[in-house]
């Protein structure tokens, strides 16, 4: 409860942020996570561990509630012979062979394979997606694509360029990021966590503590302009997975979104905050705090 928009803005952003509570789960989960790919694959292997880092949105810092999986990139390495022999033609049977070794070695009793991850279920809270790649000596990791074989991508690139763009804008852009995918989830999730980030990070010259001005920004800029490029240089335009369809939908979701930003503005400026309160409640979703 609130009695000026920039009360229920502040209340609202404390309430969906990643918290202390989330910051440990994840990080023991990523232990259990270690711990078995250190036993599955041992230095004695053909695939021998190397490393896991947080990516996604937890590694970034930009998680808005709830959050759904954890995200972890494991680094392996194959030996030559067993990479150019077998796992250079298909990327499925290296990522079956994750879940085989990580199903003998984990505590955790549901692990699946999806397409580019292995992920391992539990009884609560979110799950752990396994990203095992390969790193290139070109530069880059080798992911599997879900259809047998690699793409390239850099995720530790694209938490370096969020950083770079949030410490640019004052440290008010990974804020901004978990406020504005509230919207993208009251409005039917048309866009995806990464895609919605780095239009955001290409958006703004500078950005300020006011996120109320900042969205009115963000809705505007974006209408007819959802096509951003991969900052890591190898996945294109990230925008490519929206059909013609949904582009339609998103734009008209920025439109309306725009349209109740100006109202809701309005309404504050002349003092009207209750108004304004409910308006932010319809462009931000259920769990932006009502007034009073």
């Amino acid at each position: 409860m609130a009695i000026t928009t920039a009360q229920a803005f502040g209340e609202f952003y404390e309430s969906i942020k990643e918290d202390a509570e989330i910051s440990d789960l994840v990080a023991a989960r990523k232990a259990y996570v270690v711990n078995a790919l250190q036993k599955a694959f041992p230095s004695t292997s053909t695939m021998q561990y190397q490393s896991t880092k947080i990516i996604g949105s937890l590694g970034r810092h930009t998680a808005s509630r709830p959050f759904d999986d954890i995200d972890l990139l494991v680094h392996l390495h194959v030996d030559a012979d067993l990479w150019s022999s077998k796992y250079i033609y298909s990327s499925t049977d290296f990522l079956y062979r994750v879940r085989r070794e990580l199903n003998d070695a984990s505590p955790v009793k549901k692990i699946g394979a999806r397409g580019q991850a292995v992920r391992l279920f539990y009884t609560s809270g979110p799950v752990v997606d396994v990203a095992a790649v390969v790193k290139y000596d070109t530069g880059g990791y080798g992911i599997p694509d879900g259809s047998g074989g690699w793409i390239t991508t850099d995720p530790i690139e694209h938490e370096s360029h969020m950083n770079r763009r949030n410490s640019e804008l004052g440290g008010n852009l990974k804020r901004f990021v978990v406020i504005v995918k509230q919207w993208n989830k009251a409005h039917s999730s048309w866009l995806m966590s990464f895609h919605l980030e780095m239009m955001a990070a290409r958006t703004f010259i500078s950005i300020g503590t006011n996120m109320r001005t900042a969205l009115q920004l963000f809705f505007d800029h974006n209408r007819y302009n959802l096509s951003v490029q991969d900052p890591a240089g190898y996945g294109g335009d990230i925008s490519t997975y929206l059909t013609s369809g949904a582009r339609t939908a998103v734009n008209a979701a920025l439109l309306s979104a725009r349209n109740r930003t100006d109202e809701a503005l309005a309404a504050e400026e002349r003092g009207d905050h209750k108004e304004a309160i409910r308006l932010w409640k319809i462009v931000l979703g259920s769990q932006f705090p009502d007034y009073g």
